[in-house]
């Protein structure tokens, strides 16, 4: 099936400055669905509030997958009222970007930094800052209410290639670059950087937290998937199943399931509490043999991007598809066209799949499915209990399996 279209952004047309339409590497929401950013394809990131894209789509009559009541943005928790209302922001970086991210802060994580009384900015629970990635190794911090830049994070000697904060509210950034390394900092100690992750022997492409930011996946350039313990700083697994370099991955929302996409052209489902594949998703058929693995260029996957749901997955390759697969099923149940895609990421309601391609923005429909009770059941105790734990549950076998995510 095709996959319906919500609507689209595009970037400004032959730019006489050179600042935009190029290839664009990174798109990304607000935690609480307030905001959309991305690359336009040089040196601009567009901040724009994404109530207003919604209702930008319905005016032009393009059917909306989203529901309506998402188009209401959160109230903030603001003491000025009208601070915190949203309003579109054009940056320019400096630099090329690579990779986007935001960050939202909880006051009661505390920096763990002890000089907190040195601090230039204190961050409230209306904040919520927007980290680039550029070419130069530079990680800039803006404040997106206003648009104005905070910090710059200035370590990475190589293309910071990937961003993430912990999802707990607690502003550690982690950033993945093409030194080698990855690089944790503490938004809330001023941007001090608290550690270097080393592991990697070539390129880390992305990094991303677990939901319960306890553990940091990192994967890279010769095959690599790593996963780290962010309590210890220290790795705990490799994944070895790839068979060319592994460009994007992300947890499902209950963090029992870890996707990874690689040039390879396929994207494994794992299980990460025990390095096991539980499923393949194949972009070429018949699928190449490992030691032709890095042949089918036309296939490489770019991007995964796991559905609010826990049960659909969107990847996008270089075969000027983007497809919508269920966790459980072989083929993908939607597909869509899109020439030049290198990102896609999905809405924080899980509503709709955003994808990049040359500075602009597409826009489609998650496939709708109402979720199982068994299936709501499952991600509620998979967001508390790791695999072994549930292999030890004096349960059913065939019950085991199905919280296992075992197809």
């Amino acid at each position: 099936a095709r996959s319906r279209t919500v609507g689209e952004l595009l970037a400004p047309t032959s730019p006489f400055d050179k600042k935009c339409g190029r290839e664009n590497w990174t798109v990304a929401f607000a935690p609480d669905g307030s905001y959309l950013a991305w690359s336009q394809g040089h040196r601009i990131v567009k901040l724009v509030p994404w109530a207003q894209c919604l209702s930008t789509f319905l005016l032009h009559g393009t059917k909306n997958g989203a529901n309506p009541a998402s188009t209401r943005l959160p109230r903030q928790n603001s003491e000025s009222g009208q601070k915190n209302k949203p309003c579109e922001h054009i940056i320019d970086c400096g630099d090329i970007v690579w990779s986007l991210a935001f960050g939202s802060s909880v006051p009661e994580k505390q920096s763990r930094c002890v000089n907190i009384e040195w601090h230039r900015f204190k961050f409230g629970q209306d904040q919520l800052l927007l980290a680039t990635g550029l070419n130069n190794g530079r990680i800039k911090i803006w404040d997106v209410y206003t648009g104005k830049l905070l910090l710059n994070l200035m370590d990475h000697t190589e293309v910071v290639r990937d961003l993430t904060f912990a999802p707990d509210g607690s502003l550690i950034l982690v950033s993945a670059s093409r030194d080698k390394t990855l690089r944790v900092w503490d938004l809330k100690d001023d941007g001090n950087m608290m550690k270097v992750l080393r592991g990697h022997q070539n390129w880390v492409y992305g990094c991303a937290f677990s939901p319960d930011s306890s553990i940091l996946c990192s994967v890279g350039a010769s095959k690599a998937v790593f996963l780290w313990d962010m309590d210890k700083y220290s790795m705990l697994r490799k994944l070895e199943g790839h068979h060319n370099d592994v460009v994007a991955c992300e947890f499902s929302p209950d963090g029992a399931l870890l996707a990874t996409a690689s040039y390879d052209t396929r994207v494994y489902v794992w299980d990460p509490h025990i390095g096991v594949i539980l499923m393949e998703f194949g972009h070429l058929f018949p699928a190449p043999t490992p030691i032709f693995a890095g042949g089918a260029n036309d296939r490489w996957v770019r991007s995964v991007s796991f559905s609010h749901d826990g049960l659909h997955i969107a990847s996008l390759a270089d075969d000027k598809m983007v497809r919508f697969w269920r966790i459980d099923e072989e083929y993908p149940v939607q597909v869509a066209p899109l020439n030049n895609g290198l990102c896609c990421t999905f809405s924080t309601d899980g509503s709709v799949l955003a994808a990049g391609q040359d500075g602009s923005l597409y826009f489609w429909a998650t496939p709708r499915q109402v979720s199982s009770l068994q299936h709501l059941c499952r991600m509620a105790i998979r967001r508390v209990m790791p695999t072994s734990q549930v292999k030890n549950l004096p349960i059913p076998s065939k019950v085991v399996e199905f919280l296992c995510y075992q197809f």
